[in-house]
């Protein structure tokens, strides 16, 4: 069974593309998150988790969904996040988390895609999140053989760097950082809904026909790169900015 949370489509394209190899059921964290409601899923193949590299870590709203979630059937865990830059030492934290829930850690494996944290950083060119996509492609065919064969994810070394990443500047940067104060929309908002809609944490009201943010907010970019006329804006660094965007809906 696998498992995505995704903001602006990155890990939903890795899930989707592991799932049809592997031909097991994919199931939306977001959709899960949304409904509000404590799940038990079965499964007799491994469980498979994929999200997008936060802060050098698993998002904290994943690593929450998952401790409030039973799991029953195989206890086999693996774990692939997409990242634009690096994953840091998230490894050692996904094995604590899994053995917190008597899950069997089988690896975590981050893998490149386009940057979309554009809270921080431009999007790249078109092309290039092209280019970068279809580099990746191969990868998640290569980890889906490891999960059809039972067998754990290579394990790669971490410096002394990825430990910091992950470890004190993981909680200064969610401290710091993660809110949705910075949020803003411009006049050229069409008022459709869709960041509402689209906001895994239901942060997000339309108010007068315009976007309210209510403080529970992850950080996911889907509002900001999903707006169909870029009408949101965070702080003066998004301004200018390419949006990246290729969720399903």
């Amino acid at each position: 069974m696998v498992f995505y949370f995704s903001g602006t489509g990155n890990s939903q394209l890795a899930a989707k593309h592991i799932a049809g190899i592997i031909d097991d059921e994919i199931i939306s964290v977001n959709q899960c998150l949304k409904e509000k409601e404590k799940r038990t899923f079965c499964s007799e193949r491994p469980l498979v988790f994929v999200a997008p590299v936060y802060a050098y870590r698993v998002p904290r709203v994943v690593q929450r969904w998952i401790r409030e979630t039973k799991f029953e059937g195989c206890r086999k865990a693996y774990f692939v996040l997409t990242c634009g830059g690096s994953g840091g030492n998230a490894a050692a934290y996904a094995e604590k988390l899994c053995l917190e829930k008597g899950l069997e850690y089988q690896g975590l494996v981050s893998v490149l895609m386009p940057e979309n944290y554009i809270a921080l950083s431009a999007a790249p060119s078109a092309s290039e999140c092209a280019a970068i996509i279809e580099r990746a492609k191969p990868v998640y065919s290569k980890l889906a053989g490891y999960i059809q064969n039972n067998e754990p994810f290579p394990v790669s070394p971490v410096s002394f760097g990825g430990r910091l990443l992950s470890g004190p500047l993981h909680i200064l940067y969610y401290r710091l950082a993660i809110h949705d104060k910075g949020f803003t929309v411009s006049d050229t908002c069409i008022s459709c809904g869709k960041c509402a809609q689209r906001c895994p944490l239901d942060n997000i009201d339309i108010t007068d026909g315009r976007p309210v943010w209510n403080g529970n907010c992850t950080h996911c970019m889907a509002c900001i790169c999903g707006c169909p006329v870029n009408a949101i804006e965070y702080k003066s660094i998004s301004k200018g900015k390419r949006r990246y965007y290729i969720m399903e809906e």
